[in-house]
């Protein structure tokens, strides 16, 4: 089964960030194509799409359509083939990592010294961390072949 095209509309080509985000989506599709994808995963996906291409609204609506077709397909692809796009582990565990690490560890510095003022201490030993982490997971999902050559921007 085949990814459906997104439908060419010329008054989309006339705002620049709407332009933008068009392209990404189509480059996101374009990888996506060149995987063998379940077809449970390219049925969600033709969803995804359709639901874009029926947006009629103004330029804001179609981006919010395009953001959330997007975010749904990337959760879809890495829940059903765990394929992921660039940096995505290195995106996810820099705040995991200034989460459950850095505050932790801040704590437990600004207790130790008998002063709270440490607490911030912990925070970029976090971000350290789960950089650290996001980044060997990134490079272990290129080696085995399950990313995508596609970096997503907000």
């Amino acid at each position: 089964m085949q990814l459906n095209e997104l439908t060419k509309i010329p008054e989309r080509d006339q705002h620049p960030k709407l332009t933008k985000a068009l392209a990404q989506f189509n480059k996101l599709l374009a990888e996506l194509r060149r995987k063998d994808l379940p077809e449970k995963s390219v049925i969600a996906i033709n969803r995804e799409i359709d639901k874009i291409n029926s947006v009629s609204g103004s330029e804001k609506q179609l981006k919010k359509q395009l953001r959330k077709s997007q975010s749904a397909i990337l959760e879809e692809i890495e829940k059903e083939s765990k394929l992921v796009i660039k940096n995505h582990y290195r995106n996810t565990w820099l705040a995991v990592g200034m989460a459950a690490f850095g505050i932790p560890l801040g704590a437990a510095f600004g207790i130790s010294l008998g002063n709270m003022a440490f607490l911030g201490i912990g925070l970029p030993l976090g971000l350290a961390l789960g950089l650290a982490i996001g980044t060997g997971l990134d490079k272990k999902a290129a080696e085995e072949g399950r990313q995508l050559d596609v970096e997503i921007e907000h």
